[in-house]
């Protein structure tokens, strides 16, 4: 062991096995989970050749033979509880430095197989759920066309019903029309479940879910009208056939829609769905499950960075004396704590995203859609808040480990490439942020005219009764004791509430010069978004410190105490004009509070790594030299530098081939 790092370790302030147990959920899940990554680990079925030094094909194949080995013993130990089916996963992927694992298979068992769970009939389940778990059937979701993303309605894939034959033709009318980008799709899958805008006795119904057979269940081949392949390289994912699917009247049985809430009787007669959100349930799951992503990438990455600015030793502080830790650097402390901080927070927030999926699913299959909505606008905005957060979070850990930090032996660039995309799939960040903000405004005038609302917008309720206005801060006393964590959420409960009420008002005033609501609404954009980060700003804040009621641990309460209140006030310093510009803040107390988050800073110092170390991400899983748990970080440089294959030979062969005749004809 690094001595700095065994020195960090005994610093703690701390039990840090107790507070993995906090994170994961009880000492029970922590003991399973470490059952579970141990399988992984000691089987010898999944030993790998380093990825950074194969082809893309070479990735693709091993992928895929990984993920079949999976399916395999997910059997063989009887693990199916979902939860434990994403921990081993997880563990099988771990080479591919990312929090979902890019692999063929992950839109088979992340979106095609919870689709039918959510959406099939019981009849439907019978047909399709069995082969698709035995993995006769191997799907994929194709929603997203190569001109349409995020936009639904503007989908252009069509499924005309045929009262005559009782069979939908499936069909990509334009060139935007193929689906594009589906994970999976371009060679692994041999069906699709696939988003078309349904038309049927001559009226068009909106999107709605197919299960369209692609390749041959034998050969594998593409079956008649599918033409299917991969889209190429990308940003990251190398390990993924992305894919485009165009369909060229391809005929269904209409037993192939998925028929739980919204029907097509055998004449043609369509029956509605209860709610038209309904439709997206499995992007609602998945943006929900990505919160808690954010969570995991932003943890692997601080584990890197912090770990190796423990042992990594630069320049001077005083003249004379050793080369200090680069952790010791205020500058250092101030890039990442806040991070370190924002980690916790979101992990906690992920904890709460898949409760609340479970409990509204729970309502859903009892008839209860009335929190479909609320459900729908607090996946999409928090999906964005976090990854936004994440993804920026992640570059600050990777150039904070200065020129080792660009090697992809520290993970940090593959955690990053494949985490951005992130950002755009599952809906566009701001477009998302968009949605929650049409919820907000909706919620707003409900409050304005005397409704009472629940859940997170229930602080809109008092903000109608306030009359909040935004206006100098020499007009009302400032309300926010930025020593205390409740009197924090309040500030920023009242800057969304504040937010919110400036978008609609701009929507308002848009109106009244004429505008339709369309261009209201696009000439008020900047200002929705701006709502929806502080709404969602508020329910992390909110959720961090609820968090905190549940811990009795004295020494765990009182460092996590300290990082809530720092990503609290790290929050208000990034965006200082809105707390000003309300009255909720006054200009000394901004100062106060620059001076609190060095204190802070200097308080999470001793905790640092015990902190991360509580992530209890193992090596293996972390794949990263610089962020080694035992912080022997430059043998291993040198060792993972040698194993490169342009190494394997002393001489390369362009040698021959090109610099030495080169030097002869000079």
């Amino acid at each position: 062991m690094n001595p700095d790092i065994v020195r960090e370790r005994q610093n703690a302030t701390f039990d840090v096995e107790k507070l993995t147990n906090i994170l994961d959920g009880g000492p029970e899940k922590t003991k399973r989970r470490r059952e579970i990554e141990t399988l992984v680990l000691h089987d010898p079925d999944f030993k790998e050749e380093d990825p950074n030094f194969l082809s893309r094909s070479e990735r693709y194949d091993q992928a895929v033979r990984k993920s079949a080995q999976m399916i395999l013993k997910l059997r063989e130990y009887g693990i199916a509880d979902p939860d434990e089916i994403y921990c081993y996963k997880s563990m099988v992927s771990c080479n591919q430095h990312e929090a979902m694992g890019p692999e063929p298979l992950d839109l088979h068992l992340g979106m095609f197989l919870p689709t039918l769970l959510n959406q099939a009939t019981p009849e439907q389940m019978d047909h399709f759920f069995m082969p698709s778990w035995n993995l006769e059937i191997i799907g994929t979701y194709a929603q997203t066309e190569i001109g349409h993303g995020t936009h639904l309605r503007g989908l252009e894939t069509t499924a005309t019903y045929d009262p005559a034959t009782q069979e939908f033709v499936l069909n990509s009318p334009t060139v935007s029309s193929i689906k594009w980008w589906p994970g999976g799709l371009g060679k692994t899958s041999n069906h699709a479940i696939v988003l078309a805008q349904l038309h049927t006795l001559g009226n068009c119904h909106g999107l709605h879910a197919f299960i369209v057979p692609i390749r041959d269940m034998s050969t594998h081949e593409p079956l008649p009208g599918i033409v299917v392949g991969d889209i190429g390289p990308k940003f990251g994912f190398s390990e993924v056939d992305n894919g485009f699917l165009k369909l060229e009247n391809v005929r269904l049985p209409r037993e192939n829609m998925l028929m739980k809430y919204a029907k097509v009787e055998p004449d043609g007669t369509y029956v509605k769905p209860p709610s038209e959100k309904l439709t997206y349930g499995t992007m609602v799951f998945i943006r929900s499950m990505i919160v808690g992503q954010s969570a995991q990438a932003l943890s692997k990455s601080c584990t890197i960075a912090i770990r190796y600015s423990a042992v990594r030793h630069q320049s001077e502080l005083r003249p004379g004396e050793p080369e200090p830790q680069i952790l010791d650097y205020q500058t250092q402390q101030y890039k990442l704590f806040p991070l370190l901080a924002t980690a916790y927070a979101f992990i906690f927030v992920g904890q709460y995203m898949r409760k609340t999926y479970h409990r509204i699913t729970g309502d859903i299959n009892q008839g209860d859609f009335s929190e479909l909505p609320e459900l729908h606008a607090l996946s999409a905005g928090l999906k964005a808040f976090t990854t936004w957060a994440a993804n920026s979070g992640i570059e600050v850990c990777r150039m904070s480990c200065g020129g080792h930090g660009y090697s992809r032996s520290s993970a940090l660039p593959d955690i990053y490439v494949n985490f951005t995309p992130a950002c755009t799939y599952e809906g566009e960040n701001t477009v998302m942020m968009l949605q929650t903000a049409r919820y907000l405004v909706k919620s707003y005038q409900r409050a304005k005219n005397g409704q009472q609302l629940s859940g997170s917008v229930s602080y809109l309720n008092e903000a109608e009764h306030q009359r909040l206005q935004p206006q100098p801060v020499a007009a009302r006393p400032t309300v926010v004791d930025i020593n205390d964590l409740a009197s924090l959420v309040e500030g920023y409960k009242l800057r969304a509430a504040t937010l919110v009420q400036i978008a609609a008002k701009s929507i308002q005033q848009e109106l009244q010069h004429r505008k339709n609501q369309e261009d209201a609404w696009n000439n008020s954009a900047i200002d929705l978004v701006r709502a929806s980060d502080a709404h969602c700003h508020y329910v992390v804040v909110k959720l961090f410190t609820d968090k905190l009621g549940e811990i009795g641990d004295t020494a765990i309460h009182s460092v996590l105490s300290t990082l809530a209140l720092l990503y609290a006030l790290h929050g208000i310093t990034q965006n200082s004009g809105d707390f000003l510009q309300a009255g909720l803040l006054s200009v000394p107390q901004m100062m106060l509070i620059s001076a609190r988050i060095k204190e802070l800073l200097s308080q999470l110092r001793p905790n640092a790594v015990a902190l991360v170390d509580a992530f209890d991400i193992r090596d293996k899983k972390l794949n990263s030299v610089l962020g080694r748990y035992d912080g022997n970080v430059y043998e291993h440089l040198f060792e993972w530098a040698r194993r490169s294959p342009l190494n394997s030979t002393e001489v390369h062969e362009s040698f021959h081939k090109y610099l030495k005749p080169l030097r002869a004809k000079l």
